[in-house]
């Protein structure tokens, strides 16, 4: 007979939602093994002793760390997400008549907090993952990506010089009265300083011509004539939405507002052991020391010793060569393209600091100097060598002496190249790509680092802070400990293997 349902809504019912959570979910799981009770005595202080109870910094931090273990960037969605699962609700302390926060609270709760709070729930999974030897610590690989900011370029307003800055305010302020198509921010956040033009006369040209260049040969993509279109740079433009964003671009793809993630993981079990956010203007090779720095005591502090250091060739340079060398950690960082080892024709004697040609004449050491910021040594010939020298022309052409500046690390950027060509480096080459590149893809498909939902780079910071031991925590619960099996174990299940198959053979050939 055909059944029908007919539902009707008990006006009393007894629930307990413990009762509703398999004992092998994964929230019911990570709820027994993660303890933030410390949060509480690092947040005191910034509360008052009466009125209204605030939102419990445990549930905001859970509800964070669920936020990027479902892959969600937004509050908003995140509170509808989680007052929807029994689950999450058990793992964050909530009843099922219990309404969650509002998503603003989540929002002001996190500006509140410092950076150093979220610093220490990272640094507290990370000891859970060391506690449970998934931490080698000896090997660590070090890599950066750009994550969208949470600006637009449309929003992007032009420098202007310090003299006309008072007007150049007063004009977005009008503008942003009016109704306009173009986007612009409904308030601007920077600072008189991000709102200067710094840019020199000469880099001012070569953006015209660039920006000239960019119009010209981008091909058929549509609008690319517009009298509008324009070359950006963060010389020349600046976010009022969000200031501490840059213009950034990587290979195949449009320019964006960025920050940059820095971030380094050990070789052993792919944990990610520190991460932090950056200006996405800046070289890799400027922050490189900085996170080495930081990355060295937080492993000291649990007992580990850091000796090999893997970065691709955007960290190369020989001050870091040499920051390495005497902090005593061996590095394994290909040397960037710009580097030549020396000039054509041309070969360095190292017992006398010189450089010999081809015509067995001598270019001597003459002076060290900076270059934009860059430590060189110059050598130069004499000119009485170079007077009557066969192959002046081709090797000096109208000048009185042969001149070579070459980096004064000379001899770091040879080390380095020759600890690239050994064995133990050609393999640290390969793991190092399949180390830290999936890590940086699973962060971005699957634990919302694909974009930064907040504004400045401090919350940038926090929200990448907060990926990160989403990421430990989910390798630390997945995570299951191999036992080594020693030779004499092997030989004696081998042994045993072959004396029962010999019983098993004595006795099928009993019957017979």
């Amino acid at each position: 007979m055909q059944g029908e349902k007919d539902y009707q809504e008990k006006i009393f019912t007894s629930f307990q939602l413990s009762n509703h959570v398999p004992k092998e979910n994964f929230y019911r799981r990570l709820s027994e093994q993660l303890d933030l009770r410390f949060v509480r005595k690092l947040t005191k202080e910034h509360y008052g002793s009466c009125g209204q109870k605030s939102l419990d910094p445990i549930v905001f931090f859970k509800l964070n760390l669920v936020g990027y273990l479902e892959n969600i960037i937004s509050d908003r969605k995140l509170i509808d997400h989680c007052s929807m699962r029994m689950y999450i609700l058990f793992f964050v302390g909530y009843d099922l008549d219990e309404p969650l926060p509002c998503h603003s609270t989540i929002s002001r709760t996190r500006q509140l907090y410092s950076e150093d709070l979220f610093e220490k729930v990272f640094t507290e999974v990370l000891s859970m993952c060391i506690e449970k030897d998934m931490v080698s610590g000896h090997t660590q690989v070090i890599d950066s990506a750009p994550v969208k900011a949470n600006a637009s370029m449309d929003s992007l307003e032009l420098k202007v010089a310090e003299s006309d800055l008072e007007d150049h305010i007063r004009r977005i302020r009008r503008t942003n009265e009016q109704d306009e198509p173009r986007r612009k921010s409904k308030e601007d956040k920077s600072d008189d300083d991000q709102r200067k033009l710094k840019a020199s006369d000469s880099e001012l040209k070569s953006l015209e011509s660039r920006n000239q260049n960019w119009r010209d040969s981008s091909g058929d993509r549509p609008g690319h004539n517009h009298k509008q279109a324009k070359y950006t740079s963060n010389k020349t433009h600046y976010s009022p939405t969000d200031p501490d964003a840059r213009i950034s671009v990587k290979p195949g793809k449009s320019r964006k507002l960025n920050y940059l993630s820095q971030m380094s993981v050990d070789t052993a079990n792919h944990v990610i052991t520190d991460i932090g956010a950056d200006y996405a203007d800046q070289k890799d090779s400027q922050h490189l020391q900085k996170i080495t720095l930081r990355l060295k005591e937080r492993l000291n502090k649990h007992g580990m010793l850091m000796h090999n250091v893997l970065a691709d060739a955007g960290y190369s340079s020989g001050d870091n060569y040499a920051f390495f060398e005497e902090q005593e950690l061996t590095s394994y960082i290909p040397p960037h393209g710009k580097y030549k080892g020396g000039p054509n024709g041309f070969n360095y004697h190292k017992d006398g600091n010189y450089w010999e040609c081809s015509q067995a004449k001598r270019a001597e050491h003459r002076k060290v100097y900076e270059d934009k910021g860059v430590k060189k040594n110059q050598y130069a010939t004499k000119r009485a060598d170079c007077r009557d020298c066969p192959i002046k022309t081709a090797c000096i052409g109208k000048s009185f002496e042969k001149r070579i500046d070459i980096t004064y690390y000379k001899p770091e950027y040879d080390r380095a190249i020759a600890r690239l060509k050994t064995k133990q480096g050609r393999r640290l080459k390969y793991l190092r790509s399949s180390t830290v590149e999936p890590v940086f893809g699973s962060l971005t498909q699957f634990y919302g680092m694909r974009k930064v939902n907040t504004i400045g780079i401090k919350q940038a910071n926090k929200a990448m802070l907060m990926a990160g031991a989403a990421y430990n925590l989910k390798k630390y619960m997945k995570f299951t400990r191999k036992k080594a099996v020693s030779k004499v174990e092997r030989m004696k299940a081998s042994l045993l293997l072959f004396f029962g198959l010999l019983k098993r053979t004595k006795a099928a050939t009993s019957g017979y």
